[in-house]
């Protein structure tokens, strides 16, 4: 069970994978779509056309 570092939302998978494709593949600490998306400064839709983008092209992360 993992929770966001900055919110303690519970976290999805596709929200693990994107923190680590944005951060770091090793990482160990995760955040939840709003808070990349506020670290990013873009919006959480923006994460979220990206979440499907890589698994559009099928980016083994996300399988």
């Amino acid at each position: 069970m993992d929770l966001c570092k900055k919110c303690d939302k519970l976290l999805i998978p596709d929200e693990i994978t994107m923190t680590k494709k944005l951060i770091n593949r090793g990482t160990t600490v995760y955040y939840c779509v709003d808070c990349l998306a506020e670290a990013f400064d873009i919006k959480r839709k923006d994460i979220e056309a990206k979440i499907q983008y890589f698994k559009d092209i099928e980016c083994t992360l996300f399988s």
